[in-house]
């Protein structure tokens, strides 16, 4: 019986507690400079929480970080929350606040928001159906090599949503896709260019 005891309650210490959180010194500053407003340990307490290191995973409490942080202007930040209001992670399910979050982050020019932020209007997700900042949004995360936003691009050139058709131009965005290993820009790129453009 006392080892049956002794199991149960070493066990219940081998998991991370409320309390565990506060005996880990680097846990502890950042606390302390998050509640004072530094945005980076803002960050840095979401992540912590969100990814469930170091304490308890919580994604109500890392939308919370997140947001203290998103509204200092912390780029990483603004995409993750935008992230969990998409997915309905720790807050209710927003696509206009992921919209919003991920268009904050997109202006400072955050790669994956400029993405997901495209993918929202190519979609009508949280915004207005608008192929037009689809392209925009897109063609900001092509230029900095992001190869599904360089696919997507060509894929909205190749059909003139939002842009005015061009296929000449739609194949070398699915070439650029190809050159970094997207096996659907490869094929589209060679279809095209058996078409002759």
């Amino acid at each position: 019986m006392a080892l049956k005891i002794f199991r149960r309650k070493l066990k219940f210490f081998k998991k991370p507690s409320y309390n565990d959180q506060y005996l880990n010194p680097i846990f502890r500053s950042h606390l302390k400079a998050a509640e004072q407003g530094y945005s980076e340990s803002q960050f840095i307490l979401g992540s912590l929480y969100q990814e469930g290191q170091e304490v308890l995973q919580n994604n109500e409490i890392a939308a919370k970080w997140y947001e203290e942080a998103a509204k200092q202007g912390h780029v990483d930040s603004q995409f993750e929350l935008g992230s969990l209001y998409q997915k309905g992670r720790g807050v209710e399910l927003d696509f206009a606040l992921a919209a919003k979050w991920y268009e904050e982050a997109a202006k400072q020019g955050h790669v994956d928001s400029q993405f997901k932020l495209g993918s929202l209007y190519q979609k009508g997700g949280g915004v207005e159906l608008d192929f037009g900042l689809a392209a925009k949004w897109y063609e900001e995360a092509a230029k900095q090599g992001h190869v599904d936003s360089q696919f997507e691009l060509g894929s909205l050139y190749q059909d003139g949503k939002g842009v005015r058709q061009n296929r000449t131009t739609a194949k070398e965005w699915y070439g650029r896709a190809c050159d970094v290993g997207l096996q659907r820009g490869c094929d589209l790129y060679r279809e095209l260019n058996e078409q002759g453009y």
